[in-house]
């Protein structure tokens, strides 16, 4: 097996939709002062690679303590907008995705969609109760075409709209020649 890390990391000053919070990391105790490390993090739930919880463009839908954890990983592929889409399936797109697509990814049937999504595909999908990932990196390390794992877990927010992620792929690794 071969896992792919997707996520961005996070750090002070990284760059954030514009009127989100600013991502500050402070160093609070340190192992001089108290033996241990303990660093205070500031970030909005949208920071870096995150999930949204229907409820972020929807009033009253789901949140993230709302949602099974089984919505937060399963199946998916890799795809770009010149390749076949499989049907229930997770979907994570390499490349840029707006909306216009919108009816041919529902149709579809993915538990989830990720990429470069534009803000009007990701309205419509949360709506459609698709999950949606944002700033997944290295989409471009997956093979197209080929099945694999994917979890990107979120925080146990309560009443959460999003949640940053560690979102990761997991391929299917070649079977060893055991000589029998």
């Amino acid at each position: 097996m071969k896992v792919i890390d997707l996520s961005m990391p996070l750090y002070t000053g990284m760059p954030v939709y514009d009127g989100d919070p600013q991502v500050t990391f402070d160093i609070v105790h340190t192992h001089e002062t108290h033996s241990w490390e303990l660093r205070q993090l500031s970030l909005g739930s949208h920071t870096g690679t995150h999930v949204d919880a229907f409820s972020h463009m929807h009033k009253g839908q789901a949140t993230l303590d709302d949602m099974p954890l089984e919505r937060f990983f399963g199946k998916a592929q890799a795809v770009t907008l010149h390749c076949d889409w499989p049907s229930n399936t997770g979907l994570l797109f390499v490349g840029d995705v707006g909306p216009g697509l919108a009816a041919d990814i529902i149709s579809r049937n993915p538990g989830f969609v990720g990429g470069n999504i534009h803000e009007d595909l990701e309205r419509i999908l949360l709506g459609q109760g698709i999950v949606t990932y944002t700033n997944l990196v290295n989409l471009e390390l997956l093979p197209l075409g080929t099945a694999f794992m994917f979890y990107g877990l979120p925080l146990k927010i309560h009443a959460g709209d999003g949640s940053p992620i560690r979102a990761i792929a997991i391929l299917p690794g070649q079977q060893e020649d055991t000589g029998s």
